[in-house]
């Protein structure tokens, strides 16, 4: 079997096998770097009868000497026809990968259009979740997610089974208690799907150059500048997670238990690449409140003079952050494991080219959902309009307001009046 020289994306070709006139299978010939081994499984079965002397098929074998174990799980799964999108499986399932339709996984690894690929390929119990309800998550926002989260595996930079998406145009507060349900936990291989409530960042209003500050509703400000306290969307893979102590409070008469809090650090790339500059992450929305300094000497956390911090804890759940995705400390509790030397994507939308597409559309006096572009429309009602902010606009005006404004120095914590 000869394949036509072809620049660019891989070439599909396809061959009608003897006695078999219901169905066509495809021969995948992938070859750039790892895209041949990560689809050497399926390809060898749909090729049945190639020579593997063939120079296609000996280079099928170099590729798949070079596999990665998770390449391999993928290499594992066979297209069941032409256009399927369904994934054939051998013997038993492979956790992690096995829910992945073949079209995605040819698509995502061998550089076709991700968001395409994504929009063709979302498993119809994961298309059950899309939609603008509450709990649901919006097409476009499930698109990049799993684009995103696609592209890193192919690279090798994630492994785990499970990804994230944010939707940072939805409420964050519904009312009367109520949170929005607006962060994304979707794992596509037990076919688990959560929302769950996630604060997003304050924004700042310096007085007299710039007002930047969100509600706790809505977020219209979006930006990436230092010290801005903004969401910024785009791209982000989890990094190492970091536990420290903050103190003592008290749960009952005379009995006080630790809170030590976890940061998972964010990386990003293009508009979230300052994400480690910033020490943008996610940790639980829990903080200490009127915290003063008591004297416990035999606590392992004691200073030197023998003193501990005790404070009250607050759950601000659902509430602003400086910038970080903040979660319940209930749901922490089961995210944050789930990254312990695993990392995985988090894609939060918006980026900056749908904020100033849907600004553009509002000041034209056209709905943004007419233009193709995608807002929460409940949000969008309140905010008018969204509006970014750029680093290199926002950080000169937030640099002249605090030389303008310093910061007090810091205050030694007081001694507790009771002990």
């Amino acid at each position: 079997m000869t394949a036509a020289k072809r620049a660019g994306p891989p070439i599909l070709m396809r061959r009608r096998h003897k006695g078999d006139n219901n169905r066509r299978r495809f021969c995948v010939q992938t070859l750039r770097g790892r895209g041949t081994g990560l689809l050497e499984g399926g390809w060898r079965r749909a090729c049945r009868g190639c020579s593997p002397a063939s120079p296609v098929m000996r280079q099928v074998a170099d590729a798949e000497a070079s596999m990665s174990g998770t390449e391999r799980m993928i290499a594992s799964l066979e297209p069941a026809g032409a256009g399927s999108g369904r994934v054939r499986h051998r013997r038993r399932r492979r956790p992690g990968i096995a829910d992945l339709g073949a079209g995605l996984l040819l698509a995502a690894i061998a550089g076709l259009t991700p968001s395409l690929a994504a929009e063709q390929d979302i498993p119809a119990w994961l298309g059950a979740h899309v939609g603008d309800g509450e709990g649901q998550i919006a097409r476009p926002v499930l698109e990049r997610a799993r684009a995103l989260y696609l592209r890193k595996l192919g690279e090798g930079a994630v492994s785990n089974p499970c990804y994230f998406a944010m939707d940072a145009t939805r409420p964050g507060d519904l009312g009367g208690g109520v949170l929005g349900r607006r962060f994304y936990v979707i794992c596509e291989a037990e076919r688990s799907f959560r929302a769950i409530a996630a604060g997003h960042g304050s924004g700042r209003d310096l007085k007299g150059l710039a007002d930047f500050a969100n509600g706790r509703r809505c977020v219209r400000n979006f930006g990436n500048a230092l010290d801005s306290d903004l969401t910024t969307g785009g791209a982000y893979v989890t990094a190492e997670t970091k536990t420290s102590f903050k103190g003592y409070y008290r749960v009952a008469s005379n009995h006080d238990a630790v809170f030590v809090r976890s940061f998972v650090q964010f990386d990003g790339e293009g508009e979230t690449a300052n994400a480690r500059q910033r020490a943008i992450g996610g940790h639980p929305a829990a903080l200490l409140r009127g915290v003063c300094l008591r004297k416990s000497a035999d606590s392992p956390y004691a200073n030197g003079e023998g003193y501990v911090p005790v404070g009250k804890l607050v759950d601000y759940s659902g509430g602003r952050s400086n910038g970080c995705t903040s979660w319940s400390p209930s749901d922490a509790r089961q995210i944050i494991p789930m990254l312990k030397d695993n990392p995985t994507t988090l894609y939060i939308y918006p980026e900056s080219g749908d904020i100033s597409a849907v600004a553009r559309a509002v000041a034209a006096g056209r709905p943004p959902a007419r233009a193709g572009l995608y807002w929460n429309a409940s949000c969008l009602k309140e905010i008018v309009a969204p509006k970014y902010w750029p680093r290199a606009t926002l950080e000169p005006i937030i640099a002249r307001y605090e030389q303008a404004h310093p910061a007090p120095p810091p205050r030694p914590l007081p001694i507790c009046a009771q002990p």
